[in-house]
């Protein structure tokens, strides 16, 4: 008789984009100024508009109004959303950088046997743009963005269908994220959560209960052990 042993999935991590992998603000603020100026309103300084981030380009640009004090109807919105996308996709990597230490953190995690995923309020085609340009996109065996599924973070589907996309198991899984959208999508979908607070957040992570806050990616794989240590029991 041939006994079959179940296959047990690797370890997963996976993690957001903007503000954790990645400092896009500059030129995601870059693009909504280009809209703002052509819509007659003075541009956001940096340091006022990073926080702005972390719910996708709609979100950006409908925040960006609110701050100038000028209503958006629907239909405008739609035509300065295609404007934002065309810009910002010719533009994507102009002022972004990887957060120091991703690169390492990655190697780690890939050495302890873990798959790594994205997943993303971008849009796909602009997260494997940019990651690309990044010279990390080919270490993701999932990059799916707001667009990927009929759902988004927060709504927790979107997480896990990244996770089955790359080949994960949920209950082996960790995310890393560095805003509220991300700390939610992960609670709900009984994930545990790593949280960066140099990210694009309207509250302090550390306000949000996230399972463990890092400060510095070099931190983030003993804090991805200590999470994975009950997964693994």
């Amino acid at each position: 008789m041939v006994i079959h042993t179940p296959q047990i999935a690797p370890p997963i991590a996976v993690f957001d984009l903007d503000g954790t992998l990645a400092d896009t603000a500059g030129d995601l603020v870059g693009t909504l100024n280009v809209i703002l100026e052509q819509e007659g309103l003075a541009p956001l300084p940096l340091a006022q508009a990073r926080d702005m981030i972390g719910a996708g380009a709609r979100a950006l640009i409908e925040r960006g109004f609110e701050a100038a004090g000028k209503e958006l109807a629907p239909s405008h919105l739609d035509t300065l959303f295609k404007q934002f996308m065309v810009h910002y996709g010719e533009n994507i990597r102009v002022r972004t950088e990887l957060f120091p230490g991703v690169t390492a953190a990655l190697d780690q995690l890939e050495a302890a046997g873990f798959i790594l995923a994205v997943c993303t309020n971008k849009v796909e085609e602009h997260s494997i743009k940019l990651l690309d340009e990044l010279e990390i996109g080919h270490r993701f065996s999932a990059n799916c963005g707001r667009d990927t599924f009929p759902y988004f973070k927060p709504d927790p589907r979107h997480l896990t269908l990244t996770i089955e996309r790359a080949g994960g198991d949920p209950s082996r899984a960790i995310m890393v994220g560095d805003s509220r959208t991300d700390i939610v999508t992960a609670q709900n979908a009984g994930i545990p959560v790593v949280a960066v607070p140099f990210g694009y957040t309207d509250v302090p992570v550390q306000d949000l209960n996230p399972d463990i806050v890092i400060d510095h990616f070099d931190e983030l794989f003993a804090a991805v052990e200590t999470l994975m240590k009950p997964l693994a029991a």
